[in-house]
């Protein structure tokens, strides 16, 4: 499969990179030999790149994926945390999970806004650190917010972006707002133009753009500064979908049968404004014991109406 290079980091990847969130126990929790064989699947597929993060806890499903491998896939990982002590930590577990030397990429996790920015500079500066000792290759940022996505491009020292971006817009952010999909693409073409390395994620909005395979497809990858997008394997014949279309192989007219799909509500996003309430027509969703939203899958009726009016983009489609 052809690789592209990632921004000027030198690293080279595949234009699909494999989203390691899916098989983890915040969705569909899979066994670790399952999951990993659904990840070393697409490693033989020839993609050559994967997310991860500390909080997935994907890191078993990795080493286990990796055993055997031909080659040595380039792996991302990310971190919530905000002190230099906590990310030496972070940067100290991925290295031991995945039983590496050297980490590939490493990000600050879900930027929210300015003051999260200022308030993990401990961490920001420990990832520096790690770069200048050499077990990671390259460091940035990972954010649903249009303006901190704006703000990496005038930071030299970030080397990548990682911004959520769809057709539909779905859970963009600017400032305390909404965020609009042109607004971020300006903000993602800003970033390219400087010569960050830019993912994206998201590009199925969590799942509730799965309906839509090949348009949401389509528009990232058309997007101007667009490096790589990740998407999420749960099973073999998505990563076969994705192959395909990675290929220029897929048929034009494929729909993805979406009919198992559940809806989820992500606790560690969820911001507890009630929005998705009041939007659900079955009265599905409610609030649990401790104080989030969640989902009685017994009415909920999988119309994803409650999706798009969630500001944070909590919840998801699996």
């Amino acid at each position: 499969m052809e690789k592209i290079k990632l921004g000027n980091t030198g690293i080279e990847i595949t234009y699909i990179g494999i989203g390691s969130l899916t098989v983890g126990k915040n969705q569909l929790n899979l066994p670790i030999d399952k999951g990993a064989d659904v990840l070393r699947y697409a490693f033989e597929k020839g993609f050559n790149f994967i997310d991860t993060a500390q909080y997935y806890e994907t890191y078993p499903y990795i080493k286990e994926a990796l055993k055997g491998l031909s080659f040595d896939p380039i792996i991302a990982s990310k971190s919530l945390d905000s002190s230099y002590d906590d990310m030496k930590f972070a940067v100290e577990e991925a290295r031991s999970e995945l039983d590496r030397d050297v980490i590939d990429i490493f990000m600050l996790h879900e930027v929210r806004d300015l003051y999260d920015w200022n308030e993990r500079k401990g961490a920001w500066e420990y990832l520096m650190e790690a770069k200048s000792k050499g077990i990671v290759k390259a460091i940035g940022v990972s954010t649903h917010h249009v303006d901190i996505t704006e703000m990496c491009a005038d930071i030299p020292e970030i080397e990548i972006v990682f911004p959520l971006i769809n057709h539909k817009g779905l859970g963009i952010r600017h400032g305390d707002g909404t965020g609009t999909k042109e607004d971020m693409a300006a903000a993602i073409k800003k970033n390219s133009d400087a010569g960050k390395g830019v993912l994206a994620m998201k590009v199925f909005g969590g799942g509730n753009l799965s309906n839509e395979y090949l348009p949401a497809l389509d528009y990232v990858s058309n997007l101007v500064g667009i490096d790589a997008l990740v998407l999420g394997f749960g099973k073999h014949h998505e990563v076969d979908k994705a192959f395909e279309y990675a290929n220029g192989t897929i048929d034009r007219n494929y729909v993805p049968d979406t009919k198992d799909k559940k809806v989820r509500i992500d606790g560690g996003d969820c911001l507890g404004c009630g929005a998705c309430q009041k939007r659900c027509p079955n009265h599905a969703v409610y609030m649990n014991e401790l104080g989030l939203f969640d989902i009685n899958h017994d009415i909920c009726l999988t119309c994803g109406y409650c999706a798009p009016v969630c500001p944070a983009m909590a919840i998801i489609m699996y």
